[in-house]
């Protein structure tokens, strides 16, 4: 199983990188694949995430060959 993660604006600058690749031997939740990235680093309060593109529930489980995105809450003006 592979899943890809991308990071977006504050949360890259942060982390340190734009995207991790994750080869996980069962099937984990949006919320499992951020702790088992950053088991030292709680999720940030009020960031989204998306699967494939669709925003995403901490619950929602991630599939083989998904694409996870982690993004701060986006503001307009």
């Amino acid at each position: 199983m592979a899943v890809r993660i991308k990071y977006f604006a504050s949360l890259r600058d942060r982390l340190g990188r734009a995207e991790d690749r994750l080869d996980p031997a069962v099937a984990l939740t949006v919320a499992e694949v951020w702790a088992t990235l950053w088991p030292d680093t709680p999720l940030p309060p009020n960031t989204l995430a998306a699967v494939n593109m669709e925003y995403a529930s901490p619950e929602q489980t991630v599939r083989d060959g998904d694409e996870v995105a982690f993004f701060p809450p986006v503001t307009g003006g």
